[in-house]
């Protein structure tokens, strides 16, 4: 068994499993074993990673709350943040109509006198808050781009929130636009969910140009996470081309975990919960878990 290589030639203290009968994944690499994550002393500050692609319905959403839940299950404290109009996230939690929500990330946004702790809730997990969002978020491009230092408003609005959580994770909307902007602009890292179809992968060429702009232009420390493959379905021969295209574009950065296309995503929506809680025991709960223990070493590797 040896090291396996993080993004950026960080070595990570993974394992390559040598059972010749586990020895590759759907990605067809040699499966690391990611050990269990170690109890924290302390928390913060937290690494900021938002979760982006400008593709609709590939499970942006769906990897925010889960990957979430499974990193409080490994006893992080974690700050999920709505950066979507259509609220999406917060529905997901069970935290009904959006529009009914008094205060937003809208209004930590572009209030002085709203902080995060005045938006932030609680998701009925422990461990893991919600900075919620609505419909009132789609108007703030539009006064965004008459402020000075338009591109780092969110960034400011989240200054005082990092000391009290180890990851803030923020679910970008399906567009590439200003408010995207200032979501890779606050974080460090970047996590991209790409659905295991033709048409998702050819639209990331759009993606990775908007994120080189910021790499070069706003925030030079952002760094690519990972890229994650979802709605997989090893039954069929495109899923599997489509992933191995995937492998072969991006290398390296390509989680070895995958998340399996499975109905009881969408009835964990319904529910309200990740579901880390609605199915515990089900094949994309276990999913999340191992995506939780891959991102940590990751992050922990590159430290």
């Amino acid at each position: 068994m040896k090291n396996s290589q993080a993004p950026g030639g960080v070595l990570s203290s993974a394992t390559i499993e040598t059972d010749p009968q586990r020895s590759f994944g759907p990605t067809q690499r040699p499966v690391p074993v990611f050990p269990e994550p170690e109890p924290l002393a302390e928390h913060g500050p937290a690494r900021i990673v938002a979760i982006c692609n400008q593709k609709g319905g590939v499970g942006k959403t769906t990897t925010t709350i889960n990957l979430g839940a499974a990193l409080a299950e490994y006893g992080r404290r974690i700050l999920l943040v709505d950066f979507d109009p259509q609220g999406a996230l917060s529905v997901g939690l069970g935290k009904g109509d959006p529009r009914q929500l008094d205060v937003t990330v809208h209004n930590m946004l572009l209030e002085h006198d709203t902080e995060w702790d005045d938006v932030v809730i609680e998701t009925g997990v422990e461990g893991m808050d919600l900075l919620p969002s609505n419909i009132d978020l789609s108007g703030a491009e539009v006064q965004l781009v008459h402020e000075v230092g338009r591109e780092y408003i969110l960034a400011g609005a989240l200054k005082s929130a990092v000391p009290h959580y180890d990851y803030i994770l923020i679910d970008c909307q399906p567009s590439l636009g200003l408010l995207t902007v200032n979501a890779l602009a606050a974080s460090e890292g970047v996590l991209i969910p790409l659905e295991c179809e033709y048409f998702a992968m050819r639209g990331v060429a759009l993606l990775m140009e908007t994120i080189d702009k910021v790499q070069g232009r706003i925030n030079p420390g952002l760094v690519i996470d990972g890229v994650l493959g979802t709605m997989y379905d090893s039954r069929t021969l495109h899923t599997r081309e489509v992933l191995s295209r995937i492998v072969e574009a991006f290398g390296d950065k390509v989680f070895h975990t995958v998340i399996n296309r499975t109905v009881r995503f969408p009835d964990a929506t319904v529910a309200g919960e990740p579901i880390t809680f609605f199915d515990p025991n089900s094949m994309g709960a276990n999913a999340y878990r191992s995506l939780a223990r891959e991102v940590l070493d990751r992050w922990s590797a590159a430290e």
